[in-house]
């Protein structure tokens, strides 16, 4: 959360691949859980007097996060910031006083694990074939990485919250919820959502379409190949599931429902 954030998009950019996505995928569920586990339901008088500082800090994180993809250009950087946001939007379920914005934040945490795992994954990916995550030295392709590309696609679609992803149902949940208690929240949060679409695309737009980059008349890709059979074996599943449980959310409802009543909620 804002301001405490700044270690996040470090260890990202430091840690290799398979530690990019056990630290978003696992290891920043760990604090959420820890708000919605122990915090809010065993100090409920602390969780009501602190609620208007946490919201107000989360919202700033959405926000700050959002604007802040925009002037990077390291692609692991990009990712981290966007999961930022993320986890933000959480915390802002976490407290937005209602049990619908408590589905969507347990919802979200599942998104964003299964999403920003996949988008770290294909980041991965680039990096083994070009030993740079700059995305100055990227540009077409979509041209000899279509494969690819179309899967890359689908997981920046899914971390913007499009139908019908599953974090579309986790942010509607949310955004349901806030707007119960505070619809200027709500509206706050909405506008930072659209920010967080226009830096994806823009990103997507970036890399994937136009000429290739040339530096001193020299192409920085100089050889490409698409999704190895292991590489296309990995993240499938992660759009699968994004895509499933975005059309079958109530599968993970009624589980989420059955642990809340075993909790007394």
């Amino acid at each position: 959360m804002f301001p405490f954030h700044l270690w996040l998009p470090k260890a990202h950019v430091e840690a290799p691949t398979a530690g990019s996505v056990l630290l978003a995928g696992i290891l920043l569920k760990l604090g959420s859980y820890g708000f919605l586990r122990f915090s809010i339901f065993l100090f409920p008088s602390a969780t009501e007097f602190f609620q208007p500082l946490i919201i107000v800090l989360a919202l700033l994180g959405v926000i700050y996060s959002s604007f802040t993809i925009l002037r990077q250009i390291d692609l692991k950087r990009i990712v981290a910031y966007s999961s930022v946001s993320h986890m933000n939007y959480v915390i802002l379920g976490c407290f937005g006083g209602n049990l619908i914005s408590l589905y969507g934040a347990t919802i979200l945490m599942i998104a964003h694990g299964i999403v920003s795992g996949g988008l770290f994954l294909g980041v991965g990916y680039l990096y083994d074939r070009y030993k740079s995550r700059n995305i100055l030295y990227y540009r077409g392709l979509v041209t000899i990485m279509p494969i690819y590309t179309l899967i890359f696609f689908i997981l920046i679609l899914a971390n913007l919250g499009f139908p019908p992803t599953l974090n579309f149902i986790s942010e509607f949940l949310v955004l349901s919820g806030i707007m119960e208690s505070n619809i200027f929240i709500s509206l706050l949060s909405g506008f930072s959502i659209f920010f967080a679409g226009v830096s994806g695309f823009w990103i997507f737009t970036r890399i994937f379409f136009g000429n290739f980059a040339v530096t001193n008349g020299f192409y920085h890709i100089r050889y490409y190949y698409d999704l190895t059979l292991r590489e296309f074996l990995s993240m499938f599943p992660l759009v699968f599931l994004a895509i499933f449980f975005g059309i079958y959310p109530n599968i993970l409802l009624n589980y989420i429902t059955f642990t809340f009543s075993s909790w007394g909620i």
